[in-house]
């Protein structure tokens, strides 16, 4: 079975679901073991709004801003790789290596923040990366998730954010100044302190003991920081539960959330070629937990439930939420998220004017 590629996470690049078309990988002694791992290469993303809304009652927020489509990280079970279906691109290394980047994001947010009907009364947080992350190792040079913090700072609006990756430490100040006006809340997703583990799923996120620094210095500058356990995958990485919450209650997290694995479209065949590739002797059971887990099934037939999709059903899932609950208890992470203030916003002033009042 095909292993993917150094630095990424799909060894495929299958079709997507709204192909014509199907192609088939043939094996014809042409492959080279030297060929060179793919390039990223980047696209322009346009869209009139960049701030995108959900009424999800399972999510914390109902309006949220991605800088890029796609992602470097190349976690072979993200949740985001069927979107690139949508652009005619595969979910496979298409999503790793062929990123979008919306480069006037900043512009356009300013635009939507300044119209009459974005009331202060109607203002709650905004959540960044949560689909695909806003702290990839692109930013570091492009910078776009940057400027979308410029223009929230300056309007004093409240965010959210998760993020895996360690480019998220270059915009610290902004972050802590943000916090000291009660702005901001941080998540940082953990999924295995397993370094090797960790590259083989996310090859390009930063490292488990990485992430626990980043959780530290957050806290230290006086951001408030939640550990994301997710994704949790029976068989594999479900006994790393209690240790996770244990190492980041330890690096300064104060709450935390998990989230049990989703395989939604094509992401199931990707997650089970990764699987049967990197762990033959553990892929059965894990499919069969998996399965347990997810009423019967492994694939999107059963995880788009708004009340299970994110922990799944049935007594393994009843067990896990039990571990879970009786280890926040146990560190003190239990408490409620913090409430940050959504009464300072000031739209953002167009005309290039200072206000007169």
């Amino acid at each position: 079975m095909a292993q993917a590629p150094r630095g990424r996470g799909a060894a495929v690049n299958p079709d997507n679901r709204y192909a014509s078309w199907n192609r088939e990988a043939t094996e014809d002694g042409w492959w080279r073991d030297e060929e060179a791992p793919p390039a990223t290469v980047t696209f322009v993303d346009s869209a009139k709004s960049v701030i995108s809304r959900n009424d999800s009652p399972d999510l914390p927020f109902d309006r949220s801003i991605n800088p890029y489509r796609g992602c470097e990280h190349g976690c072979i079970y993200c949740y985001a790789r069927p979107s690139h279906a949508w652009i005619d691109l595969s979910p496979g290394l298409d999503f790793e290596t062929k990123i979008g980047v919306k480069q006037d994001a900043a512009q356009r947010l300013r635009q939507e923040l300044a119209r009459p009907g974005y009331a202060r009364e109607t203002v709650t947080p905004i959540a960044l990366g949560v689909n695909t992350d806003a702290w990839q190792p692109l930013e570091r040079r492009l910078g776009v998730t940057r400027q979308i913090l410029e223009v929230l700072a300056d309007c004093n609006h409240p965010l959210m954010l998760i993020s895996k990756g360690s480019a998220l430490m270059g915009d610290l100040n902004l972050l802590a100044d943000l916090a000291r006006h009660n702005l901001v809340h941080a998540a940082i997703s953990i999924s295995t302190l397993d370094a090797a583990l960790a590259r083989q799923l996310e090859p390009r996120a930063a490292a488990p003991q990485r992430r626990l620094q980043m959780i530290a210095t957050l806290a230290g500058a006086g951001i408030p920081v939640t550990v994301m356990v997710s994704p949790v995958i029976p068989g594999l990485t479900d006994h790393e539960l209690e240790a996770i919450l244990d190492a980041a209650a330890g690096a300064g997290a104060r709450w935390a959330r998990y989230g049990v694995l989703r395989l939604p479209k094509e992401v199931d065949a990707l997650f089970r070629h990764w699987l049967y590739a990197t762990h033959p002797d553990r892929a059965s059971r894990v499919i069969s937990l998996l399965a347990q887990m997810r009423g019967g099934v492994s694939d999107i037939t059963d995880t788009s439930d708004f009340h299970t999709r994110l922990t799944g059903q049935g007594t393994l899932a009843r067990l896990l939420a039990q571990r879970f609950a009786l280890a926040c208890r146990r560190l003190g992470l239990d408490q409620p998220p913090p409430e940050l203030d959504c009464s300072s916003f000031r739209p953002p002033n167009l005309s290039g004017q200072g206000s007169l009042f």
